[in-house]
């Protein structure tokens, strides 16, 4: 059963990873890159900013910052180092066969991949918070776009990928509930000095400016594309 799971992961692998085109090349490594979530990163904290107080702002910032830090080392630190689970890249039974992006090959070991963690639990934690449907579907699709790229490029199996998600789907509901635990405590409310009302209206899925941060992401989208056309051209 688990022989055939794998036949089953190789071949789907290969059949994505086998269409490729020199610009398309381009754009998956470049929209694989960690400089495409910068934009990103700084919409979401401008929104933070612009619902809630400078404090509580800060605060749920480092409750994303501790999600995306257990999301990555679940899979990186923990998982991997059990699995052992070769990149299709680093495989000896289809590394002649896979197409190579730049050389890059990304380290020995792929399963989970932590790409795909990192991506939905963003995604799970965004929808959690911000309770925006259009919020929701924008990350959901952008998680799944990263994923694809992780295949084209060849560093990792759609298992990795399916493993990597369900790892950062958990990570989201972790931090989401203890983000929601933690914000009523007395404790807490007299550090972050918050307005009950404005907090409760938040958290109930009343935020605003969330489309900001859709377009920024769909601006940072639209510049990789047009950079990939640059670097193809010149």
């Amino acid at each position: 059963m688990l022989e055939t799971l794998k036949e089953l992961d190789q071949s789907l692998f290969l059949f994505i990873n086998g269409g490729h085109t020199p610009y398309w090349d381009t754009f998956m490594y470049l929209f694989t890159s960690k400089w495409v979530w910068i934009p990103l990163y700084v919409s979401i904290l401008y929104v933070l900013i612009r619902n809630l107080n400078i404090r509580t702002a800060i605060f749920t910032a480092i409750a994303f910052a501790l999600l995306i830090t257990l999301a990555d080392q679940a899979c990186s630190s923990v998982l991997r180092p059990i699995f052992e689970r070769p990149r299709p890249s680093r495989d000896p039974a289809i590394a002649d066969l896979v197409h190579i992006v730049n050389g890059k090959r990304g380290g020995r070991f792929g399963f989970p991949s932590c790409h795909a963690a990192n991506t939905f639990a963003l995604a799970s934690f965004m929808m959690l918070l911000f309770k925006d449907r259009a919020l929701t579907w924008f990350f959901m699709l952008w998680a799944i776009i990263t994923c694809y790229t992780r295949i084209y490029v060849g560093v990792h199996y759609p298992g990795d990928l399916l493993f990597g998600t369900l790892v950062g789907f958990l990570s989201g509901i972790i931090v989401y509930s203890l983000y929601r635990y933690c914000i009523p405590l007395k404790g807490i409310h007299s550090l972050l000095k918050y307005d009950i009302t404005q907090i409760r209206t938040r958290l109930s899925g009343n935020w605003q400016h969330t489309g900001t941060i859709i377009t920024i992401g769909a601006l940072t989208i639209l510049c990789f594309f047009i950079a990939a056309i640059w670097y193809r051209v010149y």
